[in-house]
This record gives structure tokens, C-alpha cells and sequence, in this order.
């Protein structure tokens, strides 16, 4: 070997013992670093290992018991740590000496935490000032409360042709009822607008002024009524009109897709066998019936004058049971009745839209009665023919009883909201 290789052979071992060397100094650098930092700076109060701890000085502001260690014991055994009062309170003449067979009372262990925990804070309650209205306005982000079954006494698929809205906004009730007003008024047939109001959770009929905002919304066309079916042309006004809607509020108008033609042509048809109207009439037996005693017999009968020209009985609930009227062309007023007379009067009954037909029709005919006896007077049928009780009784059973027993076999009770719109 040359000299070069040698002396190339030798920087190169050097070099590695070098680097080795220096390595080890770092290492022993780096641990001497280590238990420097690491090393505790005061005694293990708990396992007493180490010097005595340097007691603290007092706090002269501070009153309450403070925490304090005794010195270990030399043997090394574990010492608890105990309270100790740098304040005690001293006797005085009212405190009560314990006896001395009294139990001890336990003293809490208090465990030293190796290390700070966090604690999670917890959330405090709204208080319901403030919290009563945010629950009294719904905002537009609440979450949907499901709607209930839209209750028949609104709208009824067997009577209606109904067609529903899921909004993406609340809408004001009274913007929609205006939205197609002009196009729907040419309609021949009813047309019924419900709601669901989200406060109250439940569906309810949208009036002109209502203020209520809604995201769900059901329009009803009523298929029948006592002027005939639905037209073909009444359908494509409202269906246009619908689609309009729809567009104008970002909506989808779900459209039910049966005959609906068809459907009501047949309630026309069941309509006309039930839709039937009994009159009593009374006639005067001589003079004629001065309206001052009219007017006081009807008001002692509970019955009501109203703009329509007709006194009118009215049930609890405030639905008509049966009206009186004039036999003669001239209608009742509060000024024609001081001046007026009558030949004949005439007392109502609508058979469809009566509730319990036959016991208000026994009301009726008492009171009828008692009108013949004070005005002398006599019930007479449309031919001017007496009415005896078994005519009478007739006429309760076979134009009122079974006329109603029909309606409720076919699902529709006489005098419900769904026969107040079908017979209107």
C-alpha cells in the first residue's frame, strides 16, 4: 500500500471516533439537562422522603381553616394530611359542652389530585323572561312540528276536491287568500281555505283578516251544492288558479287525480232524495194576526228576528233549528211589525241541515200550537188542509226520520259542518 492510501485509511478511522466521541458527549449533556429540570425542588410531604417542609406564613386577611402538614413521622410511614386551624374559635359562656359519650362526627378524607382537572362548565338554565319570546314567535328555522289529520268538519275528500301546499316560508293567511281572488270569484261553488297554525298545532279556517302564518296550506273546492254539481269549467278555473298559486308561492300543488266529475254527479243525485224542507202552516180562523202579537209569541219562544226578514230558533251551540216567517209576501221587520197584519204564518224545518230532526220537529209543533190557540188560528198542510197529530206523526217519521237515518248510512250525520256546506 502506498503512503497515500495509508494516511487516507487513518483521517477516515479518525473521523469515525470523532463522530462517536462526540456523540457521547451529547447524550451525557442532554442527561445531566434532564435531571436538572426534573429534579423536585421541596420533599414528598406524603411519603416523606425528603427535608422538612418550611411552614408557611399565616394570611392576617384570611379567616377560614387553612391546609397544613405536621412533619413526617421519622419511621416513614404515611401520614394523612389533616386540617389544622391557625384561627381557633375560643370557648365563650353559650356554647354546650358535648358529653362525652357523644359519637365523634366523621371527618372528610380529602384526596391531593396528582395533577389540575379541568372542569367542564355547565350550562345554566334561560331564564323565562327571556325565553318566553322566542317561544311565543316561531322563526323561520324551527324545527317542523308534524301536522295532525285535517279534520273532516273542514275539509272532507268526499265532498271537496282538495288540494294541498307544503310552503317553504311562512306566508301570510291573508296574502294568499288575495293571491287568486279575482279568478276564484267567478266560480260557481265554494271554495274553503284551512291552515295549520304551528302555534295552537292544529288545522283551522283562514279568515279574510287573519294574521295567522302558515307553511302548510289546504284549498277545497266544493263538488256540490243546492244549485247542482261541479262544472267542468269551474274545475279548470280553480285547477289554473291552484297552479298559479303555486307558482307565486314556491310551492308544489299536490292535486288529487280521481273522477271527480263523476263523484259529484253521484252526491248531487244522493242529495236531491234527501234535500227536504217541512213547513207547518197557520192560518187565521177569522181576523187577521197583528204583528205586535206575533212578535210577542216569537220572542217568548225563544226565537230571534233577523235581517233575512224571518225569526229564527236557535240551539245552544247557535245553529238554526227551525224559522217562522210570513204566509204573505211582506217580510218581517222591527218597523213593519207595529203597523203589520197577517192571514197566515209559516214555520220552517230544514230536514238536512237540522240536528235531531224529529225531536225539533215536536218542538216546532208545540209551538206552532200555541201560536193557533192565542191567534185563533189552525195548522193547515200546503193545501190549506187541517193537520191532524197522526198527520203530523206522519210527517215526523217519513219525511224527517228516514230522510236522516239515509244521510248517516251514507256517512253524512244531518246538521254536521259537512251537511251545513253540502246543503247550502
Amino acid at each position: 500500500m502506498t503512503e497515500l492510501q495509508l494516511g487516507l485509511i487513518g483521517l477516515g478511522a479518525t473521523a469515525v471516533v470523532g463522530v462517536f466521541g462526540y456523540n457521547k458527549w451529547q447524550e451525557f449533556r442532554q442527561r445531566k439537562l434532564a435531571e436538572a429540570v426534573l429534579k423536585p425542588h421541596h420533599a414528598d410531604i406524603l411519603l416523606g422522603d425528603g427535608p422538612k417542609a418550611a411552614a408557611q406564613p399565616a394570611v392576617a386577611e384570611r379567616s377560614e381553616p387553612e391546609f397544613r402538614v405536621d412533619t413526617p413521622a421519622p419511621s416513614g410511614e404515611r401520614v394523612e394530611p389533616v386540617f389544622v386551624d391557625l384561627h381557633p374559635t375560643l370557648p365563650s359562656e353559650d356554647m354546650i359542652a358535648a358529653p362525652d359519650d357523644a359519637p365523634m362526627p366523621e371527618m372528610p378524607v380529602f384526596a391531593t389530585p396528582a395533577a389540575p382537572v379541568e372542569s367542564t362548565p355547565v350550562p345554566q338554565p334561560i331564564p323565562a323572561s327571556m325565553s318566553a319570546p322566542v317561544q311565543a314567535d316561531i322563526a323561520d328555522d324551527a324545527p317542523e312540528i308534524p301536522a295532525t289529520d285535517l279534520p273532516a268538519e273542514l275539509l272532507d275528500p268526499g265532498l271537496e276536491f282538495i288540494v294541498a301546499m307544503e310552503l317553504v316560508e311562512l306566508v301570510s293567511a291573508m296574502d294568499i287568500l288575495h293571491s287568486q281572488r279575482s279568478a276564484l270569484l267567478r266560480l260557481n261553488k265554494p271554495v274553503h281555505w284551512v291552515g295549520y297554525n304551528e302555534r295552537s298545532r292544529e288545522w283551522v279556517r283562514l279568515a279574510p283578516d287573519s294574521e295567522l302564518k302558515l307553511r302548510r296550506l289546504r284549498v277545497g273546492l266544493q263538488l256540490v251544492n243546492r244549485q247542482g254539481p261541479l262544472s267542468e269549467a269551474d274545475m279548470g278555473i280553480f285547477t289554473n288558479a291552484m297552479n298559479a298559486l303555486a307558482d307565486e308561492l314556491m310551492a308544489v300543488a299536490d292535486m288529487p287525480s280521481s273522477r271527480v266529475l263523476d263523484q259529484a254527479a253521484e252526491i248531487d243525485q244522493f242529495c236531491a232524495a234527501v234535500d227536504l224542507e217541512i213547513g207547518l202552516n197557520l192560518v187565521s180562523r177569522g181576523s187577521a194576526f197583528t204583528g205586535t202579537k206575533i212578535r210577542a209569541l216569537a220572542e217568548a219562544a225563544g226565537m230571534v228576528l233577523g235581517l233575512g226578514g224571518v225569526f229564527t230558533r236557535y240551539d245552544d251551540s247557535g245553529r238554526v233549528l227551525f224559522s217562522l216567517q210570513n204566509y204573505e209576501s211582506t217580510q218581517f221587520s222591527a218597523d213593519t211589525l207595529r203597523t203589520l197584519t197577517t192571514h197566515g204564518l209559516t214555520f220552517l224545518l230544514d230536514v238536512p241541515r237540522v240536528d235531531h230532526g224529529e225531536r225539533t220537529f215536536m218542538q216546532m209543533t208545540e209551538i206552532a200550537k200555541r201560536f193557533a190557540d192565542t191567534l185563533n188560528g189552525a195548522l193547515v198542510d200546503d193545501n190549506r188542509q187541517p193537520l191532524s197529530d197522526s198527520q203530523l206523526d206522519h210527517i215526523r217519521r217519513e219525511f224527517i226520520g228516514k230522510p236522516q237515518a239515509t244521510m248517516a248510512s251514507y256517512g253524512l250525520t244531518a246538521g254536521s259542518p259537512q251537511a251545513l256546506r253540502l246543503f247550502s
